[in-house]
């Protein structure tokens, strides 16, 4: 009895931590995830060489005291640009997740507190962009604003807010009309007031859980958009142009360390990331208070 007493007088984020704890798929993916993200981050104060330096006596060799992870077709160290490829592909995920988050979340508590009028237009809005086919948009996007860093960023961002705007909207049209709400309304509160006073705070767990899966969707984008030469562009390494760069057939059957590893790291960190985000949305998930 004292210990379901003790969890009942627990906060709610101490109890979604303890509830994420708990899940050992969740354990596994943030302790895979921590040592990459190390890794990818210091590098280049521990390993010796750097993405873009050329050996060309060591084209093509395979992994060696000198190379752990190989070398490629113009010798440049394989463990170097896989990191500094994991370092991009993370930046591009991260900052294209803040972007998207930041859209999804503004235009859907627009839409479900600025009124009828204005939430039936900004929802036509967003059922438009929900019914562009999102591979070619993601293509004619990427075909206009070109290749690169940013460029890459801005596309992902574009096509990642919609489906977070239609959970903020639903969350925020049963908040409305709460007491509390309605009180601040009749008191004079204004639409920036009730965002960041009500709605935020209120739609944190949906927040908390889409970034994280986002930043997995955003790597695998990135990668994709690399794959084909429309994200970003050598010789900066990313995992997806590393893959681009090994898509030969000679290369793929006489030199696999140059696409294995870069394609082991997008399969392991997305797992990683996606398992992270499983267990933060069963956490935050209010229905697990009841189990």
């Amino acid at each position: 009895m004292a210990s379901l007493t003790h969890a009942g007088s627990a906060g709610p984020i101490r109890r979604a931590l303890s509830r994420f704890f708990e899940n050992g798929a969740a354990v596994v993916g943030l302790a895979i995830l921590i040592p990459i993200l190390v890794l990818t981050l210091t590098y280049d104060l521990w390993w010796l060489h750097k993405p873009n330096d050329i050996d060309l006596l060591a084209m093509n060799q395979g992994p060696s005291s000198a190379h752990w992870l190989g070398s490629d077709g113009v010798g440049r160290d394989i463990m170097a640009r896989l990191l500094q490829g994991g370092r991009i592909s993370l930046l591009v995920a991260t900052v294209s997740m803040a972007i998207s988050t930041f859209l999804g979340f503004f235009i859907g508590a627009i839409a479900g507190f600025a009124g009828r009028f204005v939430d039936g237009a900004t929802m036509r809005f967003v059922d438009l962009a929900m019914t562009l086919p999102p591979v070619i948009f993601l293509l004619v996007l990427a075909s206009i604003v070109g290749s690169g860093i940013m460029p890459t960023i801005f596309v992902i961002s574009l096509l990642s807010w919609p489906v977070l705007s239609r959970m903020v909207r639903a969350r925020l049209l049963e908040l409305r009309e709460r007491d509390f709400v309605v009180a601040s309304r009749g008191m004079g509160a204004g639409l920036w007031h009730l965002l960041i006073r009500h709605g935020l705070p209120n739609t944190i767990d949906i927040l908390v859980v889409y970034a994280t899966l986002q930043v997995a969707n955003g790597i695998l984008l990135e990668a994709g958009l690399s794959f084909l030469g429309l994200g970003v562009t050598p010789p900066e390494a990313s995992w997806g142009n590393m893959l681009n760069a090994a898509r030969a057939t000679h290369v793929l059957e006489n030199y696999p360390w140059q696409w294995m590893f870069p394609g082991g790291a997008l399969v392991v960190t997305v797992l990683a990331i996606n398992f992270v985000g499983d267990g933060l949305r069963d956490a935050f998930d209010p229905r697990s208070e009841l189990k």
